[in-house]
């Protein structure tokens, strides 16, 4: 059988799994087997992410202040850690993956390609790689689309999407009005422009920018 060309095969294709294995799963396991898992409260020590906090807490101050009180650390990695489990429980990863891959010039089109130690902290437990692609990979997400826009498309996501069958999300508005997220809403907005957010190339739009400069010490 192994003298055959289906059993050279057979070998050859076992060789690359086990490489694969090796490669993909056992050496990068072994790298970060000792990296300390990051916190809730790490992960909200982003500059990045308080900016956006912020940004909320500006735009929606009724809600904000009704659900989040001032916008500092606790309640920015209360919102984070809120929007992580809506996200889990309402099932996005079904959609959406969380892994770029280093295959088919996927950085193109999504960004950096995803390494381990992206994923060594609580909020990627469970892991939501995601192999399903009926809506964008997310883990560049973060900063690419502002505040505002992340409101409305989980309002209505057709109405800036027309072909998008992502479905609507009116729970998370208080009067069913996109101008108004709920705690959910604002939890949900703060996540999505988690992702990406430690990577030096996070885009922020240019009408944020003034605000960006006038923000001296951020929630202290």
């Amino acid at each position: 059988m192994f003298e055959s060309k289906s059993g050279i095969l057979l070998i050859g294709g076992l060789g690359f799994f086990l490489f694969a294995f090796l490669s993909n799963a056992l050496v990068p396991m072994l790298l970060y087997q000792n990296l300390p898992e990051q916190t809730i409260e790490e992960l909200a020590d982003n500059q990045n992410l308080i900016y956006q906090f912020e940004d909320l807490s500006i735009r929606y101050p009724e809600q904000f202040k009704q659900y989040y009180g001032d916008p500092g650390k606790e309640s920015l990695a209360e919102a984070l850690q809120l929007g992580h489990d809506i996200y889990v429980a309402e099932g996005c990863w079904h959609c959406h993956s969380q892994f770029v891959r280093p295959v088919s010039n996927e950085s193109t089109r999504w960004g950096k390609v995803a390494s381990s130690a992206e994923y060594q902290n609580v909020l990627n437990r469970p892991v939501m790689w995601g192999t399903r692609r009926v809506g964008p990979d997310l883990s560049r997400e973060g900063g690419r689309r502002g505040n505002d826009w992340h409101a409305v498309h989980f309002f209505d996501p057709a109405s800036l999407s027309p072909s998008s069958p992502m479905p609507r999300y009116p729970w998370f508005y208080d009067d069913n009005h996109p101008s108004k997220p709920n705690k959910r809403g604002i939890a949900i907005i703060t996540y999505v422009q988690w992702l990406g957010s430690w990577l030096e190339q996070y885009p922020l739009y240019e009408d944020y920018v003034p605000l960006k400069q006038q923000m001296q010490n951020p929630l202290e």
